[in-house]
C-alpha cells in the first residue's frame, strides 16, 4: 500500500472523528443550558471539593497517555532497530520466483 493512501485515510477518519465530536459537543453545551434554567442551585458538598476538577482529571489524564504513546512508540522504534538486521537481510533476497538481473 502507498503511504499516500494510509495518509489519506487516517485523514479521512480524523476528519470523520472532528465532525461527529464536534456534534456531540454542540448536543452538551445545548443540554446544559437547558438543564441549567430547570436545575436548582446545587449546595457545595464538602467532599467533593478535595477531588480535582473535570479539567485537571482530564488534563492528567491525556498527559498520562501522552506519555505513554510516546513511550510506545518509542519502544516499537527500538524493537525495528534491533530487527533491522534481519528486515534488511529479507528486503535484499529475491522474492521466490523472480529472475535475478
Amino acid at each position: 500500500m502507498s503511504t499516500d493512501f494510509i495518509r489519506e485515510a487516517q485523514e479521512q477518519a480524523l476528519e470523520a472523528i472532528r465532525l461527529s465530536q464536534q456534534a456531540v459537543v454542540e448536543a452538551v453545551e445545548a443540554w446544559a443550558k437547558a438543564a441549567q434554567k430547570l436545575a436548582p442551585e446545587l449546595p457545595k458538598v464538602q467532599a467533593f471539593e478535595a477531588l480535582s476538577s473535570p479539567q485537571e482529571a482530564v488534563k492528567s489524564a491525556f498527559d498520562f497517555a501522552e506519555r505513554l504513546l510516546a513511550a510506545q512508540r518509542e519502544f516499537a522504534e527500538k524493537v525495528l532497530e534491533a530487527a533491522a538486521p534481519l528486515i534488511e537481510q529479507k528486503e535484499e533476497k529475491p522474492k521466490a520466483g523472480a529472475k535475478a538481473a
